[in-house]
């Protein structure tokens, strides 16, 4: 078994702005209210970033898996499906940490200084019940009188998309104002709700709400990009719990679902006995 160290030491910060710009390059178009909609467009970026925001080159994985699956056909897009899980099986949840744009602004949010608390741990699995729900059974469940259903998560839930693609997009195109409803203002008060509570809860998004994280925390199970745990020279210290924002206690449960692979645990641990590596 080969083992390899995952970017050690690295800024983290640096990957995730670069990732940002990669995934929206057209950062112009905020200003000009236009959308790219080239042949980019066709693949996925690897984090939630909406299709409908103004700068992004690609699709985000959320938004065409329930394109293809709301269709009169109700197909299975196959490509979105292996490329989660190829990039699952590689990184596992370490996306949400290196390259999702919404996962960078919620960090952002959540070092302005404030109280902290911890999410309720049961709470931890909305975010299966929305995947379930609300991206795999309702666009398919839910149609209209021509047989096309709606794609729920980013229709009534995604604050994603109503921060970078309704907000700026409304800015730039007057007449869109008119067309305003209830279900935009709904929108509107879940995207604050959530920008408020990341500055108190680390990632509140990720841990509450998120089904593209969830997809990926399963993956963690099984991705080549493990967390590994050298038992013999850990001294029990506490320091990775207590570091951990994801609230994962490493040294017990390395693989779950809910780390993010963010590396802060090893660069804390005294005796080097966390290491973040890909097991070939």
């Amino acid at each position: 078994m080969v083992k390899k160290e995952f970017f050690p030491k690295l800024h983290r910060k640096l990957i995730q702005v670069a990732s940002f710009g990669f995934t929206n390059p057209f950062i112009n178009h905020f200003f000009s209210g236009k959308l790219y909609t080239g042949k980019l467009k066709s693949f996925c970026s690897p984090g939630l970033n909406c299709y409908s925001c103004p700068a992004a080159a690609f699709s985000c994985p959320i938004g065409a898996l329930q394109a293809v699956s709301t269709s009169k056909k109700f197909s299975v897009s196959f490509y979105v499906i292996g490329f989660l899980l190829a990039l699952g099986t590689i990184l596992g949840r370490a996306v949400c940490a290196f390259l999702c744009p919404f996962g960078l602004l919620q960090e952002l949010l959540n070092k302005i200084p404030s109280p902290k608390f911890k999410l309720w741990k049961p709470l931890r699995y909305v975010k299966f019940a929305i995947l379930l729900l609300f991206v795999l059974i309702l666009p398919v469940a839910d149609t209209n009188y021509a047989g096309v259903g709606d794609p729920t998560f980013c229709k009534y839930i995604c604050p994603q998309g109503t921060f970078e693609a309704a907000l700026p997009l409304l800015t730039t195109h007057q007449e869109l104002h008119s067309a305003l409803g209830i279900l935009f203002f709904i929108k509107l008060a879940i995207l604050i709700c959530v920008l408020i509570l990341c500055i108190f809860c680390h990632r509140f998004f990720c841990k509450l709400l998120c089904p593209l994280g969830a997809i990926y925390g399963l993956c963690n199970k099984f991705s080549i990009l493990k967390l590994s745990v050298n038992k013999e020279s850990c001294i029990k210290c506490g320091k990775c719990t207590s570091t951990c924002k994801m609230e994962v206690d490493p040294k017990t449960n390395p693989n779950s679902i809910e780390c993010i692979r963010c590396g802060e645990c090893t660069h804390v641990c005294p005796v080097h006995a966390l290491k973040l590596e890909f097991h070939l």
